[in-house]
C-alpha cells in the first residue's frame, strides 16, 4: 500500500482521484487548508492533513508529506480570479511542493498543469489568463529541472462531464476538452507506472483506453 500526498486535496480533480486510489488499496492523503473539508474527504477514502499552501514554507510541506512515497500537485486558482493567486498557488505552491518532497526524501512527483503552457501567448491575452498560463509554465520548468522522478500532465479544458474512459495522451495534442474524472483516471495510472517518470504529456478526450494511451507513450 502506497500513501500519496495530494496538494490541493479538495479540488475537483483531487475529489475524483481520491476514491480511485483508495479503491486500489493506496492511501490518498488530502492536503487542505480548511478543517471543514475533513469529513467530506474522509468519506471519499482520504486521510486529511491541514496545509495552507500560501502561508506555509517548504518545511511545512515536507512535514505534511511525512510517510508518503509520492506527491500529486493538483492545486490551482484556475483561469479566473486574482492574478496574485496564480503566483502564490499555481507557481509558488508547486515550488514549495517540489522543495518539500526533496526535504521529505520523496522521489515520485506528478504535476497537473495546462495544455499548451509552453506556447507563446497572443498579445491580447487577458491578464489573469496570462498569469495562469505563465505560472503553470514556470512551475513545470522548475519541476523538470529538479532531481525528482517527475511526470507532468497537461489536460485540455476541464469539464464535469461523466467519464468516458477514452483519452488521447501525447506530447502535443489538439485543444479540446476532457472530464475531470478522466483526468483523475490518467493520474492514477501514471502514479502506478514508474516508467512514466520524465514524461510530459498533454491530455484530451480520444479513442484510447487509459491503459492503451499509457502503453503508446514514447519513453
Amino acid at each position: 500500500m502506497t500513501s500519496i500526498a495530494i496538494v490541493g486535496g479538495h479540488g475537483k480533480v483531487a475529489q475524483q482521484l481520491i476514491p480511485l486510489l483508495a479503491e486500489r488499496g493506496d492511501t490518498p492523503v488530502a492536503l487542505v487548508r480548511r478543517e471543514e473539508y475533513r469529513s467530506e474527504l474522509e468519506d471519499l477514502g482520504a486521510q486529511v492533513r491541514l496545509l495552507d499552501i500560501e502561508n506555509s514554507d517548504a518545511g511545512d510541506f515536507a512535514a505534511a508529506f511525512e510517510g508518503c512515497s509520492a506527491v500529486v500537485f493538483a492545486a490551482g486558482g484556475g483561469p479566473d480570479g486574482s492574478i496574485e493567486r496564480k503566483r502564490t498557488v499555481d507557481l509558488e505552491g508547486s515550488l514549495k511542493s517540489i522543495a518539500g518532497a526533496e526535504k521529505a526524501g520523496i522521489d515520485r512527483f506528478v504535476q497537473v498543469s495546462a495544455i499548451g503552457a509552453d506556447n507563446p501567448l497572443p498579445e491580447d491575452t487577458k491578464p489573469v489568463w496570462r498569469a495562469y498560463v505563465e505560472a503553470k509554465r514556470d512551475a513545470d520548468a522548475a519541476l523538470r529541472a529538479s532531481d525528482l522522478a517527475w511526470t507532468i500532465l497537461r489536460p485540455a479544458t476541464l469539464t464535469d462531464d461523466a467519464p468516458t474512459g477514452r483519452v488521447l495522451l501525447a506530447e502535443t495534442v489538439e485543444r479540446g476538452s476532457i472530464s475531470r474524472s478522466d483526468v483523475a483516471a490518467v493520474l492514477a495510472a501514471l502514479l502506478a507506472d514508474p516508467s512514466t517518470a520524465g514524461v510530459q504529456v498533454e491530455l484530451v478526450d480520444g479513442p484510447h483506453t487509459v491503459a492503451e494511451a499509457l502503453a503508446g507513450l514514447a519513453r
